[in-house]
């Protein structure tokens, strides 16, 4: 009796892991939701989906901010789709930035693997954490929280950052204020900036109002 209860649970376990789904490949022609896209078929599924190759070349730095984000979340790379993960390549000329910011879904891990950067993170709290890291150093940014990089020397820099969601999100404090429709007025209440301070951001992200 006890030999049959125990093939019995044993046949339960293997047809629940017969069950489980390994992976969801993004479709990316169907619906994006929350909480990812919807999976491909898996008749559909090839090794191509599991392999990302946009970070051979270094980004276009040739830009207002001198700088470049290459990404690897699941609408360019559908393999990682649902899986709690993604990557973005950081190219950073001299002089370049990537202005203060925030991910709204993830906290990140970045990792310079040439030249140096200027970094950190502001908390809740207001308080400011700032670090120059050299090649080979990590600095983690928690999710939700202001964050920057700064190129930290004459070279180009380059780092990767990895983030615990396929989409983490992005919102760019600089475009948010002066890069869309919202009128100066308001814009000057909240910030304390002047007319003319607004005006000319305005027209330099793109922003009217």
């Amino acid at each position: 009796m006890l030999k049959l209860v125990f093939l019995s649970f044993l046949l339960l376990i293997l047809t629940c892991n017969a069950s489980v789904q390994d992976f969801c490949v993004a479709d990316l022609m169907g619906p994006e939701s929350p909480s990812g896209y919807t999976c491909k078929s898996p008749a559909n599924v090839t090794a191509t989906d599991f392999v990302f190759t946009g970070f051979r070349k270094a980004g276009n730095t040739t830009n207002i901010i001198n700088a470049a984000v290459s990404p690897a979340f699941d609408a360019q790379f559908p393999g990682l789709n649902g899986l709690g993960v993604s990557i973005a390549r950081l190219d950073l000329a001299p002089g370049g930035v990537i202005p203060m910011h925030t991910h709204p879904g993830a906290s990140e891990v970045l990792l310079v693997v040439q030249g140096s950067i200027v970094t950190g993170f502001i908390s809740s709290a207001n308080q400011v954490y700032v670090k120059k890291l050299l090649k080979g150093d990590v600095m983690i940014f928690p999710q939700g929280l202001l964050h920057f990089q700064i190129n930290g020397g004459g070279r180009t820099a380059v780092a990767f950052a990895s983030f615990g969601s396929p989409n983490p999100g992005l919102q760019i404090t600089d475009f948010a204020l002066f890069g869309n429709k919202l009128s100066s007025a308001l814009v000057e209440k909240t910030t304390f900036l002047d007319d003319a301070q607004v005006k000319k951001l305005k027209s330099v992200l793109g922003g009217s109002g």
